[in-house]
């Protein structure tokens, strides 16, 4: 199960990589059209098709089809996520403003990477391919090196880590000025944003081994979740408090084709981070909490004796 979920993982930032640069640098006019790039649509259709041939191999041979329903039902929504981001007209609209960049850039981490890491894909993607070729990707991802790199990058303060860092270095305005400027360096921000999201959701939603559903885990994870809803917040609030734009490529555009001008777009952007960012993993610590206080079968049944 640990080798689905880090291939997964790959997956899924193998499907918005190609999709990665805004190119702020050419200023567009009229309405924001739809991205029909065939870089981001390719390999989403094909991820899809995948997903539908395993799907309907597996469902023939389980008689768990609930189970696979819902896996089918995340996998769909963060699918349909990474569109709405990439592909609607709300890419190009973030090409001018950057409110609208930082929605883009909730969508995929707050939205379409918990729901792919959620949905555990691997299982019936993996069924899309013949046997050998199966046992082939499994014996590649379950190897000494991969499975030691995958553990310690998924344990929790490590991806929380990893997640806040790529925050906040790619909000400094020198590194964000460089992303703006240049296609290569935006893509790298686009990537980290998304990898380090991914294996931050699975290392706060995915299995880890037979202790994934300890106390312990799980009260790491909750403590790990309201320290994100902290750090992301507290670099919202910066961008919302702020009273002069932070970012040159922003500031050059000028007023935003909406009437704002590039600090109130910014600030907007801020609060964009910095409520319902700091809310999703507020909320998802809560949720853990939860399941923490409520008392499991096996509990019951040590009381029980």
């Amino acid at each position: 199960m640990r080798a689905l979920s880090r291939l997964a993982v790959a997956l899924a930032a193998v499907i918005a990589t190609p999709a990665l640069a805004h190119h702020l640098h050419e200023p567009r006019t009229g309405v924001p059209g739809w991205t029909w790039d065939p870089w981001i649509i390719g390999p989403i259709i094909l991820s899809a098709a995948l997903f539908a041939v395993g799907w309907r191999r597996l469902s023939r041979r389980s008689g768990r089809r609930g189970a696979w329903r819902r896996r089918a039902a995340l996998f769909a929504g963060g699918l349909l996520t990474l569109v709405v981001a990439l592909v609607s007209p709300l890419h190009e609209a973030g090409e001018r403003s950057f409110a609208l960049h930082m929605t883009e850039h909730e969508l995929i981490m707050l939205l379409a990477a918990p729901l792919l890491v959620l949905a555990e894909p691997l299982v019936v993607l993996l069924w899309a391919f013949p046997s050998d070729a199966r046992r082939g990707i499994g014996r590649a991802t379950n190897t000494r090196a991969v499975a030691a790199s995958w553990s310690r990058l998924t344990e929790p303060v490590t991806a929380t880590l990893l997640q806040a860092v790529a925050l906040w270095l790619w909000h400094a305005p020198p590194l964000f000025d460089l992303a703006l400027s240049n296609d290569n360096w935006h893509a790298a921000q686009h990537l980290s944003f998304l990898v380090s999201s991914l294996l931050f959701w699975t290392a706060m939603l995915g299995h880890r081994g037979r202790h994934a559903n300890s106390v312990a885990q799980q009260g790491i994870a909750a403590l790990c979740l309201f320290a994100t809803s902290v750090v992301s917040g507290a670099l919202g609030a910066l961008m919302a408090l702020s009273q002069s734009p932070w970012y040159a490529g922003y500031a050059a555009l000028g007023m935003a084709p909406f009437g704002l001008t590039p600090a109130q777009d910014q600030q907007i952007a801020g609060l964009i981070m910095w409520v319902p960012g700091g809310l999703v993993h507020a909320v998802a610590a809560l949720l853990l909490v939860r399941s923490m206080l409520q008392p499991s079968p096996s509990r019951e049944a040590a009381d029980a004796v």
